[in-house]
């Protein structure tokens, strides 16, 4: 009996037999709107900004007259201020000039012009025109209303999977440095 006693004080009010009130719960929550919570027992709430104290006087107001050392006490406002103009998004880099680089400074890398590319074959060239043709064209045929025929139907898939094909096959493999496979690493 001693175990079923242990085994109910971990479990929800659902679970221990009790039920839940679902009401009661959503009007306390509504009651409670716009309220703050407590705080938690042993935490330190942190000061409004209206208990801060003010700032000390300055050495020049003490020979002021007495009216002004009975200024009417008045919150801070920010513990945080900056002068306009000064802060961390205002910072800037200075301009790199050429004294600044040493004998082993390079100064400023300019890559070099890349080389042309190679001009492609016939056979490449149409490939290419098959694999973009072909969705392209029954693409525009769907936009377009146009009807569905065989030679139209057999012109976009058959160019896009004979211009796939031919790519493929045509595919440089590095099988040139592959003298001895299978031996592993040669040091």
């Amino acid at each position: 009996m001693a175990e079923h006693d242990s085994d109910r004080e971990g479990r929800e009010p659902d679970e221990q037999g009790v039920p839940f009130d679902e009401d009661a719960a959503w009007r306390a929550i509504v009651a409670g709107y716009g309220q703050e919570p407590p705080d938690p027992p042993g935490s330190k709430p942190f000061k409004p900004v209206k208990d801060l104290p003010l700032p000390e006087p300055d050495a020049d107001d003490e020979g002021a007259d007495d009216s002004d050392k009975q200024r009417p006490a008045r919150p801070l406002g920010s513990s945080v201020s900056f002068a306009p103009g000064v802060g961390p998004r205002d910072y800037t880099a200075p301009e790199a000039s050429e004294d600044d680089f040493d004998e082993d400074d390079e100064g400023h890398f300019v890559p070099p012009e890349p080389p042309p590319l190679p001009d492609a074959d016939t056979t490449a060239k149409f490939a290419w025109l098959g694999v973009v043709g072909g969705p392209v064209l029954l693409l525009l045929a769907v936009l377009l209303g146009w009807q569905m025929t065989w030679w139209l139907t057999t012109l976009g898939v058959g160019g896009f999977l004979g211009g796939f094909a031919t790519l493929v096959m045509r595919m440089r493999t590095d099988d040139d440095g592959d003298d001895d496979p299978g031996r592993g690493a040669v040091v």
